[in-house]
């Protein structure tokens, strides 16, 4: 046996799934995103057999297919099957399966948390499709508007399964958009600055990072909606002081850079097929990074051209108008690029660059509709009729789906280590390119003649009916073409030719770990030299399974990757990553209990369920850090670097300022909600006196000052290399916490709220839990961290974890004396309203 296969043997037995159903316990980045990725195709192809349904009763005037109410139920459920159980899963998917490879690392950072995001989001998926088979799926649009999706006009438990099951979806996408985010900033490989950095790595960078942003907004208007459905707390209920637009305002804080999110990914994989098949660099790959991130920043600030006709002022309707044309720029500057690539390159017209040509031509098309929605009295005319419809499919279809079929052809050797077949491959895309404009064109047209969106049926003068017959046709036809890539994607596996080592002559590293890869990805990890290593470095294919680069030893049986600097990739730990576990299945399940519990009302269940899921949890972070299974003390250390277990600026810490950040976004999102109804609802009333004691908050806050001072100074002198009585430090950290909790909760609960009856107590209340969550996390973990001390988990030589809680009490402190002055204070100074 030659030594690289004597390595390979070593490395695989280490990084191996477990046999049999043990496979439900990988956490390699590899299986978890083709989970992803096959678990999204399917939910796609049920969201199509919707989409079916919709136009077979379309087809035809005063049609009686679908009842009025099924019909509802069915435009619902397609809409948020593809926003939500499509669209970002299978990208965030495409993502986890290929950013590791792209950057020179054998696992995403955080791999337990890779696996809970997809159990999260295949639990909450078939807890909101299972509303459909029992015929009690919600019926008030994917988008949920208030007063539509309330309890008065929406009694059954059709919206709870939404806003439950979605939930769950959403805290699976801002998982994976944290460990993205790290990933990508901190396991580069030795050499690859942020400038040597492929560029659909940026792409996914700033989605993610939109991801740990945008998503917070709905969640938030997730859970108070469900409390206003469950528990009456009237958050939109203008009676009481709340209001139905705020809403929409926190919908779309998410929805419109949901567009972005959909987009960027899709634009990455464009961005990286390209120069492979013109045989030539990306032009502007420095203007295209800056355009990303650009769209990126603008897409916050568009949310309200969804809202042009809700009667928002003028002045708004003008800037929101403005910032909605301004996004097409960077949109543009990426388009040039593209085009200027091609016309400089030398163009192979294969299978993958078929679907990107198409792209180019339907997202034009879907950019021109969305210039002329951005026009306020265009808006005015179109809104709410096919011709919006229309324009989203050509942009999210056009701008996503096309590219993800280029990639998926264009990456199908790196799956399967065979070639696509050329002739399906072609048909396929024929008849779905034509198909689609036949359907989605029209669709134009008949918005532009007046035909509402969401209505089931229409009369036979209407002057649509012909135009409606065409426009169902080639939604059968746009369903041939599918059902061909998918005979050509399953017979591929079997009859395809096989794929050499790097089939498409491409230039990123992740041909260079095999077709199909290993679990590890790569025997040795290289130090790349360009923006393009397979081109520079043709050596790289033979010379990494030789094992010629660093981190070859695997003798001690740990899983590890480098870990980088963030800007110039330069070597600076070893970082030590999970193997298969059992918990994030577990987890996941659990807070699935939790999620069943509440639709059915079952309340003392699903607070067992959360007792349960924190156990989970924190036996889940025991074993991390400087726990021995984590980070074994002994003679086998890295040669290259030390493990980042005796570090204070490891991942841990990134991947918690990152978590914060979402968690921020969703407290801003809270904020938000109370100045809007502070300053906007009609209706709402502020009581003459507080319901909450100032002193007592006060006195609750001074403790948690206390305690936050007390810490951080402990883990200040932990980082100076001082760890004597740094167990007591954390005990009197741990005791002062725990009093500020146990005041803080007797405000909360002995306060004379009315959150029934008024928006503002309401409000108030939601905030307080806010606080009481965050700081019994705090606590709780603190505590933990004596015990971790005594058991020598966490010393001079290992100071890692302190340094990772220390931005959460930092964070905890931060949002109280805030909440105080803003919530408390703030209308007090202000005066009655």
């Amino acid at each position: 046996m030659t030594e690289p296969d004597n390595l390979h043997q070593r490395f695989d037995k280490v990084w191996r799934n477990l046999p049999g159903w043990g496979a439900l316990a990988a956490v390699n980045h590899t299986s978890v995103g083709r989970r992803f990725m096959v678990t999204g195709g399917i939910f796609f192809l049920i969201g199509g057999l919707l989409a079916m349904l919709i136009r077979t009763q379309l087809a035809l005037p005063d049609q009686d297919t679908l009842s009025p109410g099924l019909y509802s139920q069915m435009f619902t459920m397609h809409g948020t099957v593809m926003m939500f159980l499509f669209a970002i899963p299978i990208l965030e998917g495409a993502a986890i399966y290929l950013i590791p490879k792209m950057i020179g690392a054998r696992d995403l950072i955080f791999p337990r948390l890779s696996a809970l995001g997809y159990y999260c989001y295949l639990f909450g998926g078939i807890i909101v499709l299972s509303s459909l088979l029992l015929g009690i799926a919600p019926d008030a649009g994917w988008f949920m508007y208030t007063p539509l999706s309330n309890a008065e006009f929406s009694p059954g438990p059709g919206s709870d399964f939404w806003l439950l099951g979605i939930t769950f979806v959403e805290i699976s996408a801002v998982s994976a958009g944290i460990e993205l985010t790290v990933a990508i900033l901190r396991s580069r490989t030795q050499g690859m600055t942020l400038s040597k950095m492929p560029i659909f790595c940026w792409y996914i960078l700033v989605t993610a990072l939109m991801i740990v942003f945008g998503f917070p907004p709905l969640i938030l208007a997730s859970i108070l909606l469900e409390l206003e459905r469950a528990a009456g707390m009237p958050f939109f209920d203008v009676a009481a002081g709340g209001d139905p637009i705020l809403w929409q305002h926190l919908f779309w804080l998410f929805g419109h850079p949901e567009v972005y999110i959909i987009f960027l990914p899709a634009a990455g994989m464009v961005s990286t097929i390209l120069p492979v098949f013109t045989g030539r660099p990306l032009v502007g790959y420095r203007w295209i990074v800056m355009a990303v991130i650009l769209t990126g920043f603008i897409s916050f600030g568009l949310w309200a051209h969804h809202m042009f006709t809700v009667g928002i002022p003028q002045m708004a309707q003008a800037f929101f108008s403005m910032a909605s044309m301004m996004v097409a720029i960077p949109t543009a500057i990426q388009i040039f690029a593209w085009l200027a690539t091609i016309w400089t390159g030398r163009v192979v017209y294969s299978l993958p660059m078929l679907w990107i040509f198409g792209f180019l031509f339907i997202f034009v098309i879907g950019g021109l509709t969305g210039v002329m929605l951005a026009m306020v009295p265009f808006n005015w005319q179109v809104h709410d009729s096919h011709f919006v419809v229309a324009h989203l499919h050509y942009v999210l279809v056009g701008g996503m789906l096309f590219p993800l079929i280029g990639g998926l052809y264009y990456w199908l050797p790196h799956f399967s280590g065979r070639m696509p077949s050329e002739r399906l491959g072609r048909w396929g895309f024929w008849l779905t390119f034509i198909g689609f404009n036949a359907t989605f064109f029209l669709m134009h047209l008949t918005g532009l003649l007046g035909m509402p969106r969401r209505f089931y049926t229409y009369g036979e003068g209407a002057g649509w009916d012909w135009l409606n017959l065409l426009s169902s046709v080639g939604s059968f036809v746009i369903a041939t073409g599918v059902a061909m890539i998918i005979i050509d994607v399953v017979l591929h596996f079997r009859f395809g030719r096989k794929a050499g080592s790097n089939p498409w002559n491409a230039d990123t590293l992740e041909w260079a770990t095999g077709t199909p890869p290993p679990m590890y990805n790569f025997a040795s990890l290289p130090e790349i030299k360009s923006r393009h290593p397979l081109w520079n470095q043709p050596e790289l294919l033979e010379s990494i399974p030789a094992g010629e680069h660093g981190l070859t030893q695997i003798e001690h049986g740990r899983r590890e990757t480098f870990g980088t600097d963030a800007i110039t990739g330069k070597l600076k730990e070893v970082m030590l990553l999970p193997t298969n576990s059992w918990l994030p299945l577990i987890t996941a399940a659990v807070l699935a209990v939790l999620c069943v519990s509440l639709l059915v009302r079952s309340y003392t269940v699903a607070m067992v369920a959360a007792a349960v899921a924190a156990v989970f949890l924190f036996r889940w972070s025991w074993e991390n850090g400087g726990h021995p299974k984590a980070a074994p003390l002994g003679d086998k250390e890295p040669e290259e670097a030390p493990l980042q277990s005796r570090t204070t600026d490891g991942s841990g810490l990134w991947g918690m300022v990152i978590t914060l950040l979402a968690d921020g976004a969703l407290y801003l999102a809270l904020l938000f909600g109370w100045l809007y109804l502070w300053t906007v609802a009609p209706n709402w009333a502020v009581p003459d006196e507080s319901p909450i004691s100032l002193p007592m908050m006060a006195l609750s806050g001074l403790l948690l000052t206390g305690a936050t001072w007390w810490y951080s100074g402990a883990v200040k002198k932990l980082k100076a290399g001082n760890d004597s009585g740094l167990e007591s430090r954390f005990w009197v950290a741990t005791g002062t916490g725990a009093a500020h909790l146990a005041l803080l909760a007797w405000i909360t609960f002995a306060s004379p709220l009315a959150t029934t009856e008024y928006t503002h107590d309401a409000v108030l209340f939601v905030m307080l839990m806010f606080l009481i969550f965050h700081s019994s996390i705090t606590v709780i973990a603190t505590g933990l961290q004596a015990l971790r001390v005594r058991f020598g988990y966490v010393s001079k030589k290992l100071p890692y974890e302190p340094v990772v809680l220390r931005p959460m009490w930092i964070f905890t402190l931060a949002i109280f004396w805030c909440s105080v002055a803003s919530f408390l204070l703030l209308p007090i100074a202000w005066g009655p309203a």
